[in-house]
């Protein structure tokens, strides 16, 4: 169990970075439209986030109990 959190928690990671990339892309490029295209990937961010947040305390306790 300990091996998927670990799995998932840096899957987690890699798409918490591109959706923060993408988004700063978009939001440099300062086109109307791509206003809401950033704050939209940077609301997925703040999800993956959390899902990464939640893999990596998963990861701390299954880890504890060995």
């Amino acid at each position: 169990m300990n091996a998927i959190a670990v799995a998932l928690m840096l899957v987690a990671l890699v798409a918490v970075a591109a959706s923060l990339f993408i988004g700063v892309f978009y939001m440099t490029r300062g086109r109307e439209a791509d206003h809401a295209k950033s704050n939209k990937m940077m609301q997925i961010r703040v999800y993956l986030q959390g899902f990464a947040i939640a893999m990596f305390v998963l990861a701390m306790l299954t880890g504890m109990k060995n």
